[in-house]
């Protein structure tokens, strides 16, 4: 197995006197996918938000452990809008900028330094065409991103995503609002896309996850209960309680 891009060492997370996430451990390779399955609370969006400390912006929420960015604990890294412009997020429901399509998408490139409009552009429909929206806006670049659909908003979203082409892509249950046709384009292009990213996806879907990921980790009420490739845990789960999750008898 190729060194860890991303790896989680007794990672903790409390909200007040709860404690949503119990001593977690598991590496991911390079251009590798993790999905991340569980029943609802069980602290998955908590992890995701540690990776890219995202949970800073909750004033009652700590953490203990540690995550580290190839070998950096992300909590050293001095400059946290660097960790977020290399660790992308889609969250499970869209959160659209009060701007146009286009400007979604060349918002945080042009806040970066990027200003070429012949560069921006290319940037944009690239963008949209990895988000499968591309076909569906490119005459209508100037509406308002909060005018689409729920599920165009979210594609939006994904492309917003990967407008600085992060290293790492976090995606928590990004299909919850799209339509099935095209959850499996988005999967088609996200299969490509690891080639140039590593894919953290939390998903409540597990065939979703069977379909996608190199290795599945399942966690249920706040504790990692087991990790492993794919096949592995699907086929010959080590523990009972995952294979009666992943078979459906509870979520």
């Amino acid at each position: 197995m190729s060194p860890a891009h991303l790896e989680l060492r007794d990672l903790s997370v409390w909200y007040g006197s709860k404690k949503a996430l119990d001593e977690v451990s598991f590496s991911v390779p390079r251009h590798h996918v993790l999905g991340i399955v569980g029943p609802a609370n069980s602290g998955k969006s908590s992890l995701l938000k540690t990776i890219n400390r995202t949970l800073e912006f909750i004033d009652h929420a700590r953490t203990e452990g540690t995550v580290l960015l190839d070998g950096e604990n992300v909590r050293d890294i001095p400059n946290v809008y660097s960790l977020r412009r290399r660790i992308g997020m889609v969250f499970p429901l869209p959160v659209g900028l009060p701007l146009s399509i286009y400007d979604n998408v060349a918002y945080a490139p042009r806040r970066m330094g990027i200003h070429h409009k012949p560069q921006l552009d290319a940037l944009v429909e690239n963008c949209l065409r990895d988000a499968v929206l591309w076909d569906e806006v490119k005459d209508r670049l100037d509406l308002l991103g909060t005018k689409l659909s729920g599920g165009q908003q979210q594609r939006l979203t994904l492309a917003r995503a990967l407008s600085l082409e992060p290293e790492i892509l976090c995606l928590d249950e990004f299909s919850i609002a799209i339509d099935p046709v095209t959850t499996m384009k988005i999967e088609e292009v996200l299969m490509r896309l690891k080639e140039r990213m590593t894919i953290i996806l939390v998903t409540n879907l597990t065939q979703q996850a069977r379909r996608m990921a190199d290795a599945v980790a399942f966690i249920n009420a706040s504790q990692l209960v087991e990790w492993g490739p794919t096949e592995q845990l699907f086929n010959q789960p080590a523990k009972e309680l995952t294979g009666r999750y992943l078979n459906g008898e509870f979520g």
